[in-house]
């Protein structure tokens, strides 16, 4: 692909049509910067890979012309897959404090420390990356310190929200910069790039100061040992929960690796400072139920998560029971649900009560709801809407609601070239994007036949033979046959069975054929399917053969 030096364009490498894995990348002067790097989450309907980043390989080529990688905050989903990514992208890493303290923490783990550039900007500041000039806007969110970009060109200014809000009391940080968005506007902003989370949701996305008083309420009211969850980088939430826990005359015990790592980076920036003492969970159990509050990781549903764990009853310092209550302080993310209820369901069969946003006001959105929108739209007065960070519903519903307040959407998708400047404002081109699966310590593309193979076995099993034969072509012994996930064993018949029906398949195949090694597997591969055909039906389990060749 190809742009003129002069074109100002817009690509999206994730982000779009999806909630997480945001990547974007903007273009111009034949320099490139890209804003957030964010990874997300497998599902239920994706059990084969549990974290998922986008797939940098189109701006890893052109790396030469990447000024830069801005983070607008602390989420998973803004910044998580810059230690994953950095080694392809090898350019400077712009954050906040909180932000930074966040990655320099990830960045040690994957042995970066050190190596990639983490330089500090401030909150509100400015910053110059040529050919693009930035300046920062304070917005309120979920997490400290989330800064909408505005970014400038000559002749054409571009606004990026990142993640927002309206809170005229977000407790931790200021209130978004409702006067910096109007200078802006007055100014002009022709492009806006807007988060679409919540564009279904009527009305306002609430305060964090009514959770604070709730949860207080809430957790006076409460006998035995309660536990909280929500999500980590939700330095505010922490803050009313240990607020929560000094009311009702509880200690805090924070059970979870992820919290204790944004209460250290929290804490490393100067919020959090006056947070009572915290017990670590191992302690905790010798504390009186009714003097402890756990605040405990896992919101949504991971199988490995602290929450997950004490549901199974299988976490080693932390167990509850009839009569214990847990709060969950957060909301599902789309994907998420099923997840989230086994876990639900599990403390329930326990006697947990289990409290959530639907019945209790435990919880607020970080992202703007409609009424939210209308005044980001007023303050900005945007000539062009890009929606953003949502599903296509979420997409489709806030382009509605741009077009009803005098601006042109554009609804683009994940890979597609949005030309911001020479007008028309339109897709010019396609570039190749996708995900990579975190696999252990590598990197795989998560349509990789590895991939591929594991969901056949999750979905149908595995069978392997293994045969031996000699040089000249006989075969020594019956075949060995293990069907894992085909026949329990209960089935022991059957699988012998099959290694007999198998020996004689590939006793009648022509002496060529036996004496070849890649022949031989490829030909009882194909009669080992054709037997399970019969046995298990439409199922098609993989198949594997082991040829051990002997003198």
């Amino acid at each position: 692909m190809r742009l003129d030096s002069g074109c100002f364009a817009f690509v999206p490498l994730g982000g779009v049509g999806e909630i997480g894995a945001n990547f974007y990348l903007y273009h111009f002067d034949g320099r490139w910067l890209a804003v957030d790097c964010g990874l997300t989450f497998g599902d239920t309907s994706t059990p084969e890979f549990e974290i998922l980043v986008p797939d940098p390989g189109f701006i890893a080529e052109r790396r030469k012309q990447l000024v830069g990688l801005v983070i607008t905050h602390a989420h998973e989903d803004h910044l998580g897959a810059v230690a994953w990514l950095w080694p392809q992208l090898e350019c400077p890493v712009h954050a906040t404090p909180f932000a930074a303290a966040i990655l320099r923490r990830k960045l040690g783990e994957r042995g970066l420390a050190g190596r990639a550039p983490l330089v500090v900007y401030e909150p509100g500041g400015r910053l110059e990356l040529p050919p693009f000039s930035l300046r920062f806007i304070r917005m309120a969110h979920s997490t400290p310190e989330a800064q909408a970009v505005a970014i400038r060109v000559p002749g054409r200014t571009v606004l990026h929200t990142g993640d927002w809000k309206l809170d005229p009391s977000p407790l931790v940080g200021p209130p978004t910069d409702e006067a910096a968005l109007a200078a802006l506007g007055q100014e002009g902003v022709d492009v806006l790039v807007c988060d679409s989370t919540n564009a279904l949701v009527e009305g306002h996305s609430g305060s964090e100061a009514e959770v604070r008083r709730n949860l207080i309420a809430l957790v006076r009211s409460l006998e035995g040992r309660v536990a909280i969850t929500c999500f980590a980088t939700n330095v505010a939430r922490i803050e009313s929960i240990a607020r929560a826990a000094a009311a009702s005359g509880r200690t805090l015990a924070v059970v979870g690796r992820a919290f204790r790592n944004v209460i250290a980076a929290a804490r490393e920036v100067g919020y959090l400072s006056d947070l009572p003492e915290l017990v670590d969970e191992e302690d905790a159990g010798s504390l009186p139920d009714d003097a402890v509050l756990f605040l405990v990781a896992g919101s949504q549903g991971e199988p490995r998560s602290a929450l997950s764990r004490i549901a199974a009853d299988t976490h080693p310092h932390v167990a509850l029971g009839e009569g214990d209550t847990v709060i969950y302080s957060s909301r599902m993310i789309p994907g998420n649900e099923r997840a989230i209820h086994r876990v639900q369901e599990a403390l329930a069969r326990r006697g947990v009560r289990v409290m959530t946003e639907r019945d209790h006001m435990v919880h607020v959105s970080g992202h703007p709801a409609r009424d939210e929108l209308r005044r980001l739209y007023a303050l900005v007065r945007p000539r062009h809407v890009v929606p953003m960070h949502g599903e296509w519903l979420h997409m489709t519903e806030h382009a509605e609601l741009a077009r009803s307040l005098g601006a042109v959407p554009h609804a683009i998708d994940n890979g597609d070239v949005l030309r911001l400047s020479p007008e028309p404002v339109e897709v010019i081109d396609h570039v190749a994007h996708g995900k990579l699966a975190v696999d252990g310590e590598r990197l795989v593309p998560s349509s990789s036949e590895v991939f591929d193979a594991r969901r056949r076995m999750l979905d149908s099993g595995l069978v392997v033979a293994s045969l031996v034969a000699d040089s000249a072509g006989r075969f020594l012994g019956r075949p060995v046959v293990s069907a894992p996930g085909v026949f329990d064993v209960t089935m022991n018949g059957a699988a012998a069975s099959l290694a007999d029906e198998l020996a004689a398949a590939v006793a009648s195949l022509p002496l060529a054929v036996r004496r070849d090694d890649d022949a031989l597997r490829e030909a009882a591969r194909g009669a080992l399917r054709s037997l399970l055909r019969r046995l298990v039906g439409p199922k098609r389990p993989a198949v594997e053969v082991h040829v051990l060749r002997v003198a």
